[in-house]
């Protein structure tokens, strides 16, 4: 289970993190279960309690690109946050999961009203979420895609 100093919860101070749990409820995901779609309309978020979860993006022409696998304390999800309000990847449960489930209309509407709140929800979102997510996303896909360059070819690597 996830510990408060753990994770996305241990960004925030405690007078924040507590209001935010105020609005969560428990949920869980089964292994293989598809949470959600790239594209889709973004209703919800969680943090993860336990389990795992991938992150996929869409390849024309080839399965769906893991990019990223997420974990204990982790948040999944941080289109809620920024119009318009649609998943930018696709996540399946790798085995079971519990988390933490935000409603985004009732989060964003608490960001609305206190400003202080708001900014330290968006600053852990940015930092712990995208930022993160970016830099773990284009670095899988040069692993995944990238192709020898000149000097791989230099080296030998480019030519048969």
């Amino acid at each position: 289970m996830t510990t408060v100093g753990h994770g996305f919860l241990g960004e925030l101070s405690p007078p924040h993190r507590e209001r935010l749990l105020s609005m969560a409820c428990g949920t869980s995901f089964p292994a293989g279960a598809r949470i959600f779609d790239e594209d889709g309309v973004v209703e919800r978020f969680w943090i993860l309690r336990s389990g795992t979860v991938a992150l996929d993006a869409q390849v024309p022409g080839r399965d769906p690109a893991v990019v990223e696998t997420l974990g204990e304390g982790e948040l999944l999800g941080w289109s809620w946050l920024f119009e318009p309000y649609r998943w930018h990847l696709g996540a399946t449960a790798r085995g079971e999961v519990e988390a933490y489930e935000f409603e985004a209309r009732q989060v964003r509407a608490a960001i609305e009203e206190d400003s202080v709140f708001g900014l330290a929800i968006t600053r852990c979102v940015a930092s712990v979420a995208i930022g993160r997510r970016l830099r773990a996303c284009r670095i899988r896909l040069l692993d995944v895609y990238a192709r020898p360059g000149p000097a791989a070819e230099a080296e030998g690597g480019g030519r048969g």
